[in-house]
């Protein structure tokens, strides 16, 4: 599997944040909920399940935070509603 790097606000795949090859971007609000507002997947990454490690990190990131996630991306919505053992970090709306 690939590595997974902490950028300001972002995990990503690659030699740096600029130029990532795949990506999950977050927006903290309030003390206690992070906005997950865009995931990318390169095309030569696509299909071996980055995207869905990138969502994993980024819960594990909000449960060592102690955070709640709103997913306003839709790929990360759908992936926290598929994985049941990913609800305690999702935020009430």
């Amino acid at each position: 599997m690939v590595e997974i790097k902490k950028g300001k606000n972002t995990f990503f795949v690659g030699e740096n944040q600029e130029g990532a090859l795949a990506e999950i971007h977050f927006v903290p609000t309030g003390v206690e909920k992070i906005i997950v507002d865009h995931t990318y997947v390169s095309d030569e990454l696509r299909g071996q399940g980055v995207g869905e490690a990138l969502v994993e990190q980024i819960v594990a990131f909000a449960r060592e935070e102690g955070k709640k996630i709103i997913p306003l991306c839709p790929f990360a919505k759908s992936q926290i509603d598929r994985h049941k053992e990913y609800q305690d970090v999702l935020a009430d709306r």
